[in-house]
């Protein structure tokens, strides 16, 4: 048997460790990054308009915010958003992994143009199917973390700054060139390029635990993938979009996010945008290419994707030119 090496040692070693002083898991499973693609599952049915507020401890809020707490300040708030409409997001995840091939103004008029019947808030990760994609394999935990922030926002805003101060105190989180991470009273997280957001890869199981002496992971926090956003993702809050850490509100596209669990059956959000209303008839627009599984592999890794669809269409051109 071939001995393994230090690098394998020394995270094996950091991840059981990490393991060993994790508090016994509560309440829904965290993402798992081995999730296979989003289905079309029915979801149970939402809670009544009547029903209690949840109330979460400040020891689960931290759990649950966990896989999200070190995402860049704008993407971070627009998870936050659409994870409190839970029911929009299998749909969503779907049309995401189907049209990842388009970018930029393309797929901001195709998210136009199709009409989509979720709201803006969903509608804004759709450049990110990767993180949609983790939100709707794990649903039970996305209805969890979009009831703490219904019912506890300065709760939540709290739990998340506790994670960040944990990951920048034992060295995981700082500054590097996709993201500049400001201490102080509050830890702020924003891309170098506001235009440029990238999705940061981690292992809570890592991150907000202090290494053994001597032992320490470089890459425990990777960002290797983003998404350009320009102009034409204004209208979902994109570029507008960002904490009042020390006043405990989310502001998204200029206006502070007011949807609580009391008012959240008819709080409307002002986007520049509406949600549509569903079209039985809609004739859909663009042709669907899923993801392939390495290109989900590469996302969840936090690898460059290598689009398998694009490489096959040279491939055929090539064939083509050569009379094959």
């Amino acid at each position: 048997m071939r001995p393994l090496s230090s690098a394998l040692i020394l995270i094996l070693t950091l991840a059981a460790g990490a393991q060993a002083q994790q508090p016994p898991a509560a309440g829904a499973p965290l993402p798992s990054p081995q999730a296979p693609p989003p289905s079309a599952a029915p979801l149970p049915p939402p809670p009544p308009p009547n029903a209690p507020p949840p109330q979460y401890p400040m020891a689960e809020l931290q759990r649950v915010v966990s896989p999200i707490a070190l995402y860049p300040d704008p993407l971070l708030a627009q998870v936050l958003a659409a994870s409190t409409f839970p029911q929009d997001i299998p749909p969503a995840a779907q049309w995401a992994d189907q049209h990842h091939y388009l970018t930029g103004p393309t797929l901001a008029q195709a998210i136009q143009a199709d009409q989509l019947p979720w709201d803006p808030s969903v509608q804004a990760l759709l450049p990110f199917p990767s993180v949609l994609d983790m939100m709707a394999t794990s649903m039970p935990w996305t209805q969890e973390l979009g009831a703490a922030f219904l019912a506890q926002q300065p709760d939540v805003m709290a739990a998340v700054q506790a994670q960040r101060q944990l990951a920048t105190q034992f060295g995981y989180l700082r500054t590097n060139p996709q993201v500049v991470v400001t201490t102080g009273p509050y830890i702020e997280i924003r891309p170098v390029n506001p235009a440029y957001v990238v999705v940061p890869y981690y292992d809570p199981r890592i991150v907000y635990v202090a290494p053994r002496p001597g032992f320490y992971v470089t890459t425990a926090i990777r960002f290797g993938y983003g998404v350009t956003l320009g102009v034409a993702f204004q209208p979902w809050g994109w570029g507008y979009t960002h904490f009042d850490w020390g006043g405990h509100v989310v502001f998204i596209n200029h206006d502070p996010w007011r949807r609580t669990w009391v008012n959240r059956a008819t709080y409307v959000h002002p986007y520049a945008i509406r949600r549509a209303a569903p079209a039985p008839a809609h004739v859909e627009e663009h042709r669907a290419v899923g993801r392939s599984e390495p290109e989900r592999a590469a996302a969840r890794e936090g690898r460059k994707v290598q689009e398998d669809h694009k490489r096959d269409e040279k491939d055929k051109k090539e064939r083509g030119r050569s009379g094959d």
